[in-house]
């Protein structure tokens, strides 16, 4: 739909077309080279990638509601909002093998005996929310153990080791110190 107006002001005509005009801020204006379609990965393209994907079958959680505790009147009461994610780690075959132990060791606070990690969740009054928010948290959890470990040069290795050594040096000369202001303070022994 296009129109043109006109408005004359002192023989000054100006004419506004609403298909022509765009914004200086628009999406074509400021990422001229993209595509506005919403695209999701396919299958294979998936399987290519090794590493973890972000799904997380749900048929592989352990689920459980009960009542959440704090404020909330009677619902807190009456409703089961509350929610026990546990997930095996060693029966995990969703996930690399290198990852499943990363996350062993990263969570080891976090596993029960049997070996599950427990994630609790109760910030809202809603138990959809309260699940959507434990899954969140195990697929961080999940995609920081999937994280490679950031490879140090030799310069931050070499001042790091700089480092130690004043600080030895400093805690030697201070015990030193210390040692000495203490031995002033005894009595001197004659014979």
């Amino acid at each position: 739909m296009s129109f043109t107006v006109s408005k004359c002001f002192c023989n000054v005509v100006r004419t506004l077309s609403r298909s022509n005009y765009t914004s200086a801020i628009s999406l074509k204006n400021l990422h001229p080279k993209s595509s506005l379609k919403i695209t999701t990965p396919s299958p294979e393209q998936l399987a290519d990638n090794k590493i973890f994907t972000g799904y997380i079958p749900v048929e592989e959680l352990e689920i459980t509601y009960s009542t959440s505790s704090g404020p909330g009147g009677q619902n807190v009461n009456k409703v089961n909002t509350k929610v026990d994610l546990r997930f095996k780690v060693e029966s995990a075959q969703w996930l690399n093998e290198e990852i499943r132990q990363k996350l062993i060791d990263i969570n080891q606070n976090k596993l029960t005996k049997e070996g599950y990690l427990v994630i609790r969740s109760e910030k809202t009054r809603s138990q959809q929310l309260n699940l959507a928010d434990a899954i969140e948290r195990l697929r961080s959890l999940v995609w920081k153990a999937a994280e490679p470990e950031p490879k140090q040069s030799e310069e931050s290795i070499e001042k790091i080791r700089r480092r130690i050594e004043k600080a030895n040096r400093t805690r030697l000369i201070e015990k030193k110190m210390k040692s000495l202001t203490k031995s002033n303070r005894q009595a001197p022994t004659v014979f």
